[in-house]
């Protein structure tokens, strides 16, 4: 019970995340991708320090920055050039090979060997959401593709390094979500005033998407996520990921007045199927725990709620 109560709250990350198109396109000022990433990282990331009032300590400085790039810095804008680059939801596409790379990165990293139950739900779930959200389209662009895959590579790596490495005693998910957020939104500060200039020019409407994506959107939703890398495999939260696509769908649809075909619902259906089918997929364990798997049992007896991850 506890275990399912884990995944439904994790699972509430990538269903956020999957708002971030109609709001972004709803109530924030054009073609401004790399303002809005800054935007959603480091004032979440300054407001959760505010809260913790925990600093990182020794190696934590630099595994901080490593994962700040990896989960935010590097993510963020790669996903942007991804999504401007390639046409209608090709990003989304290239982007749902994340769960494969956790796969093959926890067998390299954590000792967990894939099974062939996980590599399949990797395969379909990345099917389906093609079905969803690819559109006819002309010839792809190779900086985009490299650009999505590296993108999903990225959070993929930030992933499995997260549970890798646990978090320093004493120090709860929510002080480690904002040390990232924090390390993120400083690499992508000077890049987006290099590339995009000055701030725009913001009305009510665009303070208040940018609140919503800053907090829910962004705090919250990472707070979260990490709260489920602490408690869950790599690979289980990671297949939560294709329910980003599929909320955005339906959001389309609902707030938006798009159309949804027999086939994105046929793929819907089965991107959904492998994301249920990855909360069962189990990597068989290697011979020894690593500090990331003792701070996971660690979590599993926390019945204060209080050491949240990501």
């Amino acid at each position: 019970m506890k275990r399912t109560a884990t995944v439904l709250l994790t699972a509430l990350a990538p269903v956020s995340w999957g708002t971030t198109y109609a709001v972004t396109t709803q109530f924030l000022p054009a073609d401004r991708p790399l303002f809005t990433a800054l935007a959603r990282a480091l004032p979440a990331g300054l407001l959760l320090l505010a809260v913790t009032r925990v600093l990182p300590r020794g190696a934590w400085w630099w595994k901080a920055a490593v994962l700040g790039a990896l989960n935010i810095g590097a993510f963020f804008p790669l996903l942007f050039l991804s999504a401007y680059r390639l046409p209608g939801g090709m990003a989304a596409v290239v982007g749902s090979v994340g769960p494969l790379f956790v796969v093959g990165l926890s067998a390299l990293l954590l000792g967990q060997r894939p099974t062939g139950r996980a590599l399949l739900a990797g395969v379909v779930a990345a099917f389906g959401v093609s079905l969803v959200v690819l559109k006819a389209a002309g010839a792809l662009d190779p900086v985009g593709v490299l650009a999505a895959l590296a993108s999903s590579a990225s959070m993929s790596t930030g992933t499995v390094l997260t549970k890798k490495w646990g978090r320093p005693a004493g120090v709860g998910p929510l002080a480690l979500t904002g040390w990232q957020l924090t390390a993120g939104g400083l690499l992508i500060a000077p890049l987006a005033l290099l590339v995009e200039g000055a701030p725009p020019a913001l009305d009510a409407r665009a303070v208040g998407g940018y609140l919503y994506l800053a907090l829910a959107n962004t705090a919250v939703a990472y707070w979260l996520w990490f709260r489920g890398i602490g408690r869950l495999t790599a690979t289980q939260v990671t297949f939560l990921g294709p329910l980003s696509p599929l909320t955005a769908a339906v959001v389309g649809w609902a707030a938006l007045g798009q159309a949804l075909t027999a086939v994105q619902l046929a793929g819907m259906a089965l991107a959904f199927g492998a994301t249920v089918a990855g909360q069962a997929t189990r990597a068989a364990p290697s011979a020894s725990f690593s500090s990331a798997e003792v701070n996971g049992r660690k979590d599993s007896m926390d019945l204060t709620g209080v050491s949240l991850r990501r």
